[in-house]
């Protein structure tokens, strides 16, 4: 309330200066077209007119104050005036012209009528000079400044379209950024020796290497939001090239939903240099699915878990149960749905999916419609070194919680899975492998739940994940660390990742295994050496690469797909599903049991126990 009430004062003020400008500037034309229309001799003028001015004045001053204020030229940030005030200005004058006609035709007014088109010129001149002088006064002050500093960030933009004319006008008016628009590239040669807003359009993309040296550009801005993937990656590989800092410039729909705010543009993430465009969803077929529904996710912490709370949470759901086993991930990912989503029914539980009877309690009490399983252990070194653990937590943990679906009448169960699961070379893939196992054979044993998985590569952003990684080495100095020149993985993007088992539980049917066409893999190396150029450094001169060795488990590359599978398209040209491969259900029964008594055991021959059960398995070593 105080601060209201602060506010609220202040704009007070402001009104009443303007109102009070405003009045004198009405009674300051009237005497002035007196001073024009008379040859701009006093001693000239009529005493009609004199007259006329004392009788009348009292009456036009409130007039046009009224007027002003009805076409709300009050409510306006003077800093930020623009050609809406103007507007504003012409409808306002327009509105006391026609009300002078009037007035003049009943006689109310009687004076020669080019006195009162000398009035309303001169007065029009007045007034947009005070609406206008706030914003001139800070503009000229900014560009004074500028002119003589030579510590601000020269920075080139790339577009000179709607985006580009908007980060331009931000970059002038805002102080606290510290830079100075030097030059534009665009592709469009009618374009090239234009200015914009002042700013010469100096060349496409082809000149962007030269007119960094010759315009001594610190940083660059690709600000075309509208541009498609692959046109973005042509550019910005350019710009790669350069020692400059690049960010990028988001598109609408980030601005309006508030994930971007102006004079925050966020730095070129590695993802803006994927060979593909962003993947696709229905986001109707989605709604319609999960509104409504009681929808549980394990793991629902982490990097995949959380984005799936927060995508569910926008499909209106009757309840979401987040189950994580780590407090501190499952209390920041509650703080912020209940901040974004304050009508959500959202029950955060703590717990994990290894202990039986926290599970039946939880699905007996809650009967959640649909399951998303995203708790596991996915490090694949560390789980090379602690194989029973993964075992008992990936594999006992999908199948302890895919028995209690069944039991308490679970309709749907979407298990999030890994290319790492085809031909395992690593402990933690061929878990997953069995995970994937276990799913298929639930949905042959228990035909009112629908199981499948869902199987991607690596997630940019992830925690754990290797751009983390890179970019907290690069702020360090390097060396970035890539463990073979030719290492090779899939990348997606956790938006991407989540959107896909979304849409597969929309498509499932039971016992599928989705697979998301990722476009071409990528390398490990050449991604790092791109990051360090976004990132203002020459790879292997500012920052070295250093190569330490395949890691235990880790391969060249990987696989999405295994042979025995094949392959089927559905509705979303980029998802494809991998048809159940046959399998002895009682005898991976009995495997499960050997399985459970070896790491309650700490066995010390797991690897060799799950390569029996998953021939694809190929062990490796150190």
């Amino acid at each position: 309330m105080i601060n209201w009430l602060k506010t609220y004062k202040s704009r007070i003020k402001v009104y009443t200066v303007l109102v009070l400008l405003d009045a004198c500037s009405v009674a300051l034309s009237f005497l002035a077209s007196m001073w024009v229309k008379f040859d701009f001799t006093p001693a000239n003028i009529q005493q009609t007119y004199v007259d006329e001015f004392f009788r009348t004045v009292w009456i036009w001053v409130p007039f046009y104050v009224v007027v002003f204020a009805l076409m709300r030229l009050y409510n306006n940030v003077l800093s930020f005036a623009s050609v809406d005030i103007l507007l504003r200005v012409f409808a306002s004058y327009a509105v006391i012209s026609a009300t002078m006609m009037v007035a003049y035709h009943l006689n109310f007014i009687n004076l020669a009528p080019s006195y009162y088109i000398i009035t309303i010129v001169i007065n029009f001149i007045l007034t947009a000079t005070i609406h206008f002088a706030c914003r001139v006064l800070k503009d000229f002050r900014r560009m004074v400044k500028r002119m003589h500093s030579d510590s601000d960030e020269r920075v080139m933009i790339i577009g000179a379209g709607a985006g580009g004319r908007t980060l331009i006008r931000e970059i002038a008016r805002t102080e606290k950024l510290n830079s100075k628009a030097v030059c534009i590239i665009d592709d469009d040669p009618a374009k090239v020796g234009c200015l914009l807003d002042g700013i010469p359009v100096v060349g496409g993309r082809d000149y962007i290497v030269e007119a960094v040296d010759k315009y001594n550009v610190d940083k660059i801005i690709y600000a075309i939001p509208s541009s498609s993937a692959e046109e973005r990656k042509k550019v910005l590989e350019i710009c790669s090239t350069t020692k400059c800092s690049v960010e990028i410039l988001p598109g609408i729909y980030q601005m309006v939903s508030g994930q971007y705010v102006l004079g925050k543009r966020r730095k070129v993430k590695i993802q803006d240099l994927l060979e593909r465009d962003a993947i696709k969803v229905n986001l109707d077929e989605i709604y319609n699915y999960i509104s409504g529904k009681v929808v549980m996710v394990t793991g629902g912490g982490g990097s995949i878990g959380s984005e799936l709370c927060r995508q569910i949470a926008m499909s209106a759901p009757k309840k979401l149960i987040i189950f994580e086993i780590y407090e501190n991930n499952a209390y920041d990912i509650q703080m912020e749905l209940v901040k974004k989503y304050p009508y959500l029914d959202l029950e955060v539980l703590i717990g994990s999916v290894r202990n039986t009877a926290r599970l039946d309690y939880v699905l007996s009490k809650y009967k959640p419609d649909i399951i998303f399983h995203a708790a596991a252990h996915k490090h694949v070194p560390l789980m090379e070194e602690s194989p029973n653990e993964a075992i008992k937590n990936n594999v006992f943990g999908t199948y302890k919680l895919a028995q209690a679906a069944v039991k308490y009448g679970v309709k749907k169960f979407v298990l999030i899975s890994t290319d790492k699961a085809v031909n395992p070379t690593n402990i933690m893939g061929a878990s997953k492998r069995l995970c994937e196992m276990i799913v298929q054979m639930m949905n042959r044993e228990a035909p009112d739940t629908d199981f499948v998985a869902v199987r991607f590569g690596n997630v940019l952003g992830s925690n754990g994940s290797v751009v983390p990684l890179f970019e907290k080495q690069i702020e360090q100095g390097g060396p970035v660390t890539v463990t073979h020149p030719e290492i090779t993985r899939f990348f997606m993007t956790i938006p991407e990742a989540v959107s896909l088992v979304l849409q597969a539980g929309y498509y499932a049917k039971g016992g599928e295994i989705y697979v998301l066409d990722m476009g071409e893999p990528v390398k490990i190396a050449d991604m790092a050496r791109k990051l360090i150029r976004l990132m203002g450094y020459q790879p292997d001169v500012d920052i070295m690469i250093e190569y330490t060795g395949l890691r235990p488990g880790e391969k060249l590359y990987e696989e999405l797909l295994m042979d025995e599978e094949g392959l089927q398209e559905t509705e979303n040209k980029l998802i494809h599903i991998g048809k159940p491969i046959e399998m002895d259900d009682e005898l991976f029964k009995e495997h499960l049991k050997r399985l459970e008594v070896a790491y309650k055991e700490e066995t010390t021959d797991m690897k060799q126990i799950v390569a029996e059960i998953v021939p694809t398995y190929k062990i490796t070593e150190n």
